[in-house]
């Protein structure tokens, strides 16, 4: 594990994480789904989201033809309905970053990538490190890691800190989502831990899952990572996004996502480029609803693509 002194004098003493107030975390979260969005705000809340789904295929079944028609979905969300947004990006694995770059071809949406032996982590740094740059040579903007998570609950925090790093100057250019896996840690303390390693080894988002434990994302995990970013924002001076991921499959709780967003950090992260939804079905039903909103009446499912 590459550790230096400059490293090393940069580290808080993670143990010193703030404690999380369970009650008042869960409390506050359950209000928010309480809300009501009035139908103004809701289509403008709609397309908003749209724009910030990393549209993802993760599947070990995965085919060229099968990353290419994404890419075609990304890009062509419903011809029908007018002025839709993009989505923020396509997220596949490395093997496939090349095709998908190739699919995009100029359109602004990013290429993000998974890596660091997605989705377990259990692997040494070099296989780490070169799954990263594998991934972006092949042209991928973003790289979604896994921290190891038996080292963080073992209390090894120098290591996820040094890991985190690691892969930082491995992506270059690429911007670097930090995945917890907060289905495999223990409490809102340990998440609260770990997001402040993520963020000071360099992390340009923190990202709550791979979408393959259950659970995934939730609102109270998400609302105890939105709070770290805005104290390491106060501390820092240094902004850093959020990407909830798994789990988020309706308008509905999508826009709650938002509200906890604008309530918890302000305006400036209500942006593609500082918060992301991890998704593969959010997509369809936000398209439903919007057609709703436009025509006065549902759409079947089957007028959306699946991928």
């Amino acid at each position: 594990m590459p550790s230096t002194t400059s490293k090393k004098s940069k580290r808080p003493d993670f143990r010193m994480s703030p404690r999380v107030d369970q009650v008042g975390v869960e409390e506050r979260a359950m209000r928010i789904q309480t809300r009501s969005i009035k139908n103004e705000s809701k289509v403008q809340g709609l397309k908003m989201v749209l724009s910030m789904i990393d549209l993802t295929t993760l599947e070990g079944q995965d085919t060229p033809g099968k990353v290419r028609q994404l890419c075609h979905k990304a890009m062509h969300l419903h011809d029908a309905l007018p002025g839709l947004p993009p989505v923020a990006a396509v997220c596949v694995y490395p093997s496939m970053v090349s095709t998908a770059r190739t699919a995009l071809g100029k359109s602004k949406i990013n290429v993000a990538s998974v890596a660091t032996a997605f989705p377990s982590g259990q692997s040494s740094l070099d296989i780490k490190l070169a799954d990263t740059r594998m991934a972006v040579e092949a042209g991928a903007d973003e790289i979604d890691m896994v921290i190891s998570r038996g080292k963080m609950l073992s209390g090894e925090y120098n290591f996820v800190f040094d890991e985190i790093a690691a892969v930082k100057e491995a992506c270059g250019k690429a911007r670097l989502k930090v995945i917890l896996e907060t289905g495999e840690l223990d409490t809102y303390d340990t998440v609260r831990r770990a997001s402040d390693i993520a963020m000071h080894a360099g992390a340009d988002f923190i990202k709550t899952s791979t979408g393959k434990i259950q659970p995934a994302a939730t609102l109270p995990v998400t609302l105890v990572m939105l709070l770290a970013i805005r104290d390491f924002h106060r501390a820092t001076g240094r902004m850093v996004g959020m990407k909830p991921a798994g789990g988020i499959s309706t308008s509905k709780l999508a826009l709650h996502y938002l509200m906890l967003v604008k309530e918890t950090l302000g305006d400036d992260w209500l942006d593609n480029h500082w918060f992301r939804f991890g998704a593969s079905s959010l997509a369809n039903d936000v398209l439903m609803q919007l057609m709703k909103q436009h025509t006065g009446v549902y759409q079947s499912a089957d007028y959306f693509s699946i991928v």
